[in-house]
């Protein structure tokens, strides 16, 4: 009987195979499309850097000047991008049943802990949950309703106390009692969407094996709070969520945050636990990427997190967070990361102290002094900021709303907040993080809450 050779499949791949861009391609064609966009500011700006020279020499002219329109464009010329190019992978296992073990660290949350675990309980997740929750030297009945709610839940439900304060203290003293693969921090004033857990360990479960952590998504719970919670609706909405997704993208997600992350418990353990740092949760996620491991970022898994309605604690937050950017720096330096994408990415964070500084003792003089007629800072190239600014805000504005669709989830209307948040938002974030980077200069007191 003569062999018959197989018949080869000689059918064109699918459109979708054509348009495939590895992640390598799309790493370098963002940079090109935002390297465009610079040369264009460059050429733009000529007069200006001219006008600003005579008055303030030129080489401090163009220093300026980078700060001010050339990187503020270039990332967020990348950003935008980016974004376009991005395409979450599918999920491989929907519905994962691996048991897990939810920290909640906790200093006096007696008024919240009880929604807390009653959100818990409600995940559509199959698998086996167990919780503990860490009394951090609390002064109210913390320990006392977390036991007593979760009776009546019927929850697995561990309570131990650690008398050190400081997050980084309660989280590794449970670090002993997990005895799960996966383990997930939660905040004490964080609320899980009902299919939170169930989307952030699917995406776990469908990682490759070098990812060791997947951080959630984190939205505002209070947005109908004062108006200060109203621009902060929009921040975590679109600013993190866009920072999210891009550096999810490129496989190096600077901060699982700890009011909603899931960690890989042996990698954890690997580095010791969390560091004694303000920001332990970036410094952690930093020693994750130094090793060459991967972390993730799923926007489907959403929690609802309180945002500070004081100025005072608004502040207090993110100068903690700016320093917390600052010891995460100190601890692997953006050189010594191994992934090519995590060097850039951490290397716009090496950036950020420079371009803050310029912004707050450069630009906003010089929008005081644009109101009296003097151009000399707020130049059109500056202005160039702001239609790629709007563009990445629509661009993710169009995806959350997706993402809202499938959670059945709606945005709420929120226009003032908006243009609150385009117009006035850096004007202070800018301000509050040198306070960060100075705190951490001098070594100032350091407080967890």
């Amino acid at each position: 009987m003569q062999n018959e050779s197989p018949a080869v499949d000689k059918s064109p791949p699918p459109a979708r195979s054509k348009l495939y861009l590895p992640l390598k391609g799309k790493f370098y064609l963002s940079h090109g499309l935002a390297t465009t966009w610079m040369l264009f500011s460059i050429v733009l700006s000529v007069a200006w850097v001219n006008d600003l020279g005579s008055i303030i020499t030129l080489p401090a002219a163009i220093l300026i000047i980078i700060g001010l329109s050339y990187i503020p464009g270039y990332t967020n010329a990348f950003m935008v991008s980016s974004l376009l190019l991005d395409r979450q992978p599918p999920l491989k296992e929907s519905y994962p049943y691996d048991p897990v073990t939810i920290l909640v660290a906790c200093y006096n949350e007696e008024a919240g802990i009880a929604d807390t675990l009653r959100y818990i309980s409600t995940q559509d997740y199959t698998g086996e949950v167990n919780v503990i929750v860490i009394d951090n030297n609390s002064t109210d009945r913390t320990a006392a309703v977390a036991e007593n709610v979760a009776e009546e839940l019927g929850m697995r439900l561990k309570v131990i106390f650690e008398a050190s304060p400081g997050k980084n203290h309660a989280l590794n003293s449970a670090l002993a009692y997990v005895e799960t693969e996966l383990m997930l921090t939660l905040d004490a004033d964080t609320l899980l969407h009902k299919k939170a857990l169930r989307h952030i360990v699917a995406r776990f479960k469908s990682s490759p094996s070098d990812v060791c952590a997947v951080a959630g998504a984190v939205l505002v719970r209070n947005s109908r709070g004062n108006f200060l919670a109203k621009i902060q609706e929009w921040d975590y909405f679109l600013g993190i969520a866009s920072i999210k997704r891009l550096q999810g993208l490129f496989q190096g997600t600077l901060v699982a945050q700890g009011a909603f992350s899931l960690y890989k418990t042996d990698r954890v353990r690997e580095v010791e636990g969390w560091p004694d740092a303000i920001g332990e949760d970036i410094v952690l996620t930093w020693r994750f990427l130094g090793k060459g491991w991967k972390v993730y970022f799923e926007p489907l898994a959403v929690a609802f997190t309180e945002v500070p309605e004081s100025l005072y604690h608004f502040f207090r937050q993110r100068s903690r967070w700016a320093r917390g950017m600052i010891e995460a720096l100190k601890v692997v330096k953006p050189w010594q990361q191994p992934s090519p994408y995590t060097k850039y990415l951490t290397f716009c964070n090496l950036v950020m102290p420079y371009l803050d500084f310029i912004y707050t003792f450069v630009w906003l003089p010089g929008l005081i002094m644009a109101f009296f007629g003097h151009y000399w800072v707020v130049g059109l190239t500056t202005l160039l900021v702001l239609p790629l600014t709007f563009a990445a805000n629509f661009i993710l504005y169009t995806y959350q709303k997706r993402v809202f669709k499938t959670l059945n989830l709606r945005v709420r209307k929120n226009a003032l907040g908006f243009v609150a948040y385009i117009l006035l938002y850096q004007i202070i974030m800018s301000p509050v993080s040198v306070w960060g980077y100075i705190q951490e200069a001098l070594k100032l007191n350091r407080v967890w809450k």
